[in-house]
């Protein structure tokens, strides 16, 4: 109990932390998927991987910039730290989705996963909700596009796992891993709306997103070592 304690009582140090973690984890599962899509040239990992790049610089935004107390910065800044973590983390989430789906997606070869016609299409939704976030002053836009997302994601997560789970193992991380990661973000809006952030909450929400990356971190390397 005198743990706990004395981790809620420095939540801002636990952050930064938490963060320092999962962009760690995040770097290396970029490295080992783009090892992969350079040995394979499969278009499913790419978006994967960049899914894990926006990752890296959403936690990297909100919780490095975002804590900064020095002289000079103002409203403004904190305000764009706020809509440009949303941008990120929405935009990692639709290029999780896109990973899933490109096949059905782009009927021609993109040779850039980055910036092309179909992505820009997500790149402004996910700029409307983070602007709509933002002028409303709520966290409702991100959570319940996150919330449908990962739903989403569990349910293809599924149906490719009782399909081809046998032949390849790596699914069943990546179903365990959107079912995570879709709990986790009802947490957040649960949280949000009812509990006001509540630290206990908050810690196993942290826990979860760890399990969630790291996950991924595992699968990464198997189908890596295998290739």
């Amino acid at each position: 109990m005198l743990l706990y304690d004395l981790i809620v009582e420095n939540k801002e140090l636990l952050k930064i932390f938490y963060a320092l973690i999962v962009a760690i984890i995040c770097t290396f599962i970029v490295v080992k998927t783009h090892k992969l899509f350079k040995i394979s040239f499969h278009n499913g990992i790419r978006y994967l991987r960049n899914a894990f790049l926006f990752y890296a610089i959403a936690f990297i935004i909100r919780y490095f910039l975002g804590v900064l107390i020095l002289p000079g910065l103002n409203e403004i800044y904190f305000s764009l730290v706020r809509i440009f973590f949303e941008f990120f983390i929405i935009m990692a989430g639709f290029f999780l989705i896109y990973s899933l789906l490109w096949k059905k997606i782009e009927p021609e070869q993109n040779y850039y996963s980055l910036f092309n016609k179909r992505i820009a299409i997500f790149y402004g939704m996910a700029f409307v909700l983070a602007i709509l976030d933002f002028a409303w002053q709520t966290g409702y836009f991100m959570f319940f596009s996150q919330i449908s997302i990962f739903a989403y994601a569990s349910i293809v997560s599924f149906n490719n796992y009782r399909k081809n789970g046998r032949k390849h193992k790596f699914l069943k991380f990546y179903l365990i891993a959107m079912l995570l990661s879709f709990g986790a973000w009802i947490l957040n809006a649960l949280s949000a709306l009812y509990f006001e952030w509540d630290k206990g909450i908050m810690m196993n929400i942290y826990g979860i997103n760890i399990i969630f990356f790291l996950l991924f971190l595992y699968g990464s390397i198997k189908v890596t070592k295998y290739k």
